[in-house]
């Protein structure tokens, strides 16, 4: 796939709207009911960004930052500042939020990932961009120190220096990015005054990463 490991600047992102999507399909039956299906294992994020920028300066670095991903064609990162840890946005995050797996002796790697919902009916999310230097991993509740573990901040991978002993509970720590790319071919900007103008809303779409 093609993606640079570049975030979005952060001040390009205030004011973004956006959030979840689903994919549902809905056949309705001659007696009235209806039978619903999805073909999406998981939601997929979509937002606006840049209608809330006035700056000239910072509007031309976001045109220079859509030229450089050519447009819809490169992948990069981008931190949504409503859902950004493995832990609620206000709390800190530690080892054991998330669980990524058992060990069963011989496996050492596991995919990050994210649990929304408490019960069966929970969805789960696989983390492919943590953010360098801020994944924690346990086993059993004990943390595991950072030369014990490797992450590939590509994919979201982690390989652990040994595998963790039968039936023992791996989890994990970490902030990550949601990988996007534009969804447009195009960016507009309105000049208003001097050194002051308007720009269209730019959409963003997730795209999966191959792990």
């Amino acid at each position: 796939m093609a993606f640079h490991e570049v975030r979005l600047p952060a001040r390009l992102a205030f004011g973004s709207t956006g959030g979840v999507e689903r994919r549902t399909e809905i056949v309705t039956l001659g007696s009235g009911f209806e039978r619903r299906s999805t073909p999406w294992a998981e939601g997929r994020r979509r937002y606006l960004i840049g209608a809330n920028l006035r700056s000239l300066d910072d509007m031309a670095a976001l045109t220079a930052f859509f030229e450089a991903r050519r447009g819809r064609l490169y992948g990069f990162r981008f931190r949504d500042f409503a859902d950004f840890k493995s832990c609620a946005p206000g709390a800190s995050t530690s080892a054991v939020d998330q669980v990524l797996g058992q060990g069963d002796g011989v496996r050492t790697g596991f995919a990050l990932s994210k649990r929304y919902g408490e019960d069966d009916n929970a969805a789960d999310r696989r983390i492919a961009k943590p953010v360098e230097g801020t994944v924690r991993v346990a086993v059993d509740g004990i943390e595991r120190p950072g030369d014990a573990f490797a992450v590939d901040y590509a994919t979201g991978l982690i390989t652990l220096d040994e595998a963790p002993p039968v039936g023992s509970v791996v989890t994990a720590g970490f902030e990550f990015d949601t990988p996007v790319r534009f969804d447009t071919d195009r960016i507009e900007v309105t000049l208003e005054s001097f050194g002051a103008g308007r720009m269209a809303a730019a959409p963003l779409i997730e795209v999966r990463v191959q792990a």
